[in-house]
């Protein structure tokens, strides 16, 4: 299957961007939008991205095809991967799953066709209607496809003429969605224009500029220097939504590490280690497991390596870089020679807890000739970033409270927490997890597929880029 050149980022690295050239564009976008899609009923639309996320689950799609033959050279996930990733993704993007997000983040569906009341609205003498941004922008990351494909999603709801702005290495699934998307409606296509450039090229600033000129409203997914610089260019009347960087941890309780549930909670450990290789906001850094100095830890990390090995011959995790094949053999490194010495005066200096004195200082499990996964199980709790690629740490801590302590230092960074409790402590775990700021909460296993309705950062996704207008009667 070739694609057409429906999109400027089809033709290649030989097609010579100009601001000139993305200002045409807008202006095509604006057009279109006029006259087709902002006309068109919610309901509508959202039977269009249904009815497309229903293809690409058939393994005959074109454009499914496409993406696993062509994606694991393009993002460096290896094809099972990218299939359960995908399929995870365009599962979510049911009708009655569309229509709950709607009417959760606006009240009600019919509030982007019509002025609309709810009850206190009535009570109040007001109705209200939401109306999407005519040129809704996206800078999109690089480092995994489904939230750049959600993000054309959202702005298909609000019946948005969009620019999609992908890096270099990453715009190969975001074109083949957009196409999908032309080839259930054409019109839809029309409304959509994806680009990609590097950072580094001579006048990216310009094109950059330009597209933040031109927005109503502007998206963007990356690294908090890059929210921080991009907030800070974009004009002061036009709304700007940015993602920064964000990490996640998952918490084992004690009664959960029976015989009858560990099995289950260690193989959704490594659904959520193998997810993307965790390399999105939601993926685990950490597992801390509830031990009282019986081994608890050093059994579960055991058997989580046991279950990483198994999944690695059935979902191979993929080519990695240099620089990252080389980080993982360092860490590695300095953690086996931990676990052959004694615990530093400084460390127990620095972990104040008896606790400390009962767990091993540090044991390390990992693929054999190859940095594929590897599991250190580490006696400091205190919270440690991974250096990603299936690569996880397990800390032992004595009750779940010491996790809130030991995790403050990137406590505003922290989106999710996957847990494995039972109900009896679900309540009062979240509830001190919620006042901790967290924002999102999952069962372990689920934290690299949120729902469709997940809040991203705490906040309402679709309702963050809808400009609200009340009629006063």
């Amino acid at each position: 299957m070739n694609l057409p050149n429906l999109f400027l980022a089809d033709l290649g690295p030989d097609l010579e961007l100009t601001p000139n050239l993305l200002r045409d564009a807008c202006s095509a976008l604006r057009r279109n939008r006029e006259e087709w899609l902002g006309r068109q009923r919610i309901r509508d639309v959202i039977e269009m991205i249904a009815f497309t996320a229903d293809q690409w689950l058939d393994p005959s799609n074109e454009f499914r095809s496409l993406a696993i033959q062509k994606g694991p050279a393009s993002t460096g996930f290896g094809a099972a991967t990218l299939v359960r990733g995908l399929d995870s993704f365009f599962r979510q993007l049911s009708v009655a799953n569309l229509e709950s997000l709607v009417i959760q983040d606006l009240g009600d569906l019919r509030r982007l066709d019509a002025f609309t009341s709810g009850t206190s609205e009535q009570h109040a003498g007001k109705t209200s209607i939401a109306n999407g941004p005519e040129l809704l922008v996206h800078f999109t990351a690089g480092n995994l496809p489904n939230p750049a494909l959600f993000s054309m999603v959202l702005g298909l709801l609000t019946r948005s003429a969009q620019v999609i702005k992908c890096p270099v290495q990453a715009s190969l699934l975001p074109r083949l969605f957009a196409h999908s998307l032309s080839a259930t409606e054409s019109k839809l296509g029309a409304s959509l224009e994806l680009v990609s450039w590097s950072r580094s090229i001579r006048g990216s600033i310009d094109l950059e500029n330009m597209l933040l000129s031109e927005a109503n409203c502007v998206t963007t997914t990356g690294g908090d220097e890059l929210i921080v610089e991009m907030r800070r260019r974009v004009p002061i009347s036009t709304r700007f939504v940015g993602y920064g960087h964000k990490l996640s941890f998952g918490f084992v309780a004690k009664e959960t590490l029976n015989h009858y549930s560990v099995k289950r909670v260690i193989r959704g450990a490594v659904d959520d280690i193998t997810a993307w290789n965790q390399s999105g906001c939601l993926s685990p850094h950490v597992f801390y497991i509830e031990d009282e100095g019986e081994g608890a830890a050093t059994r579960f990390a055991s058997e989580l390596a046991e279950e990483l090995h198994c999944r690695e011959v059935i979902e191979p995790r993929g080519e990695v870089s240099l620089e990252e094949s080389t980080e993982i053999v360092a860490r590695r490194g300095a953690y086996q020679l931990r676990s052959i010495g004694a615990v530093t005066q400084l460390e127990r200096s620095q972990v104040r807890t008896p606790f400390f004195e009962h767990v091993p200082r540090c044991q390390v499990w990992s693929s054999e000739g190859s940095t594929n996964w590897t599991v250190v199980l580490d006696g400091d709790p205190r919270f440690k970033a991974s250096c990603l690629n299936r690569f996880i740490y397990v800390k032992p801590v004595a009750r779940f409270e010491d996790i809130l302590r030991y995790a403050e230092p990137v406590r505003q960074q922290i989106s999710t927490v996957g847990l494995a409790v039972q109900d009896d402590r679900l309540h009062s775990i979240s509830t001190q997890l919620a006042r901790w700021g967290v924002s999102r909460i999952c069962p372990i296993g689920r934290m690299q597929a949120p729902p469709v309705g997940w809040r991203h950062d705490g906040r309402p996704a679709l309702g963050d880029l809808v400009t609200w207008t009340d009629l006063e009667s």
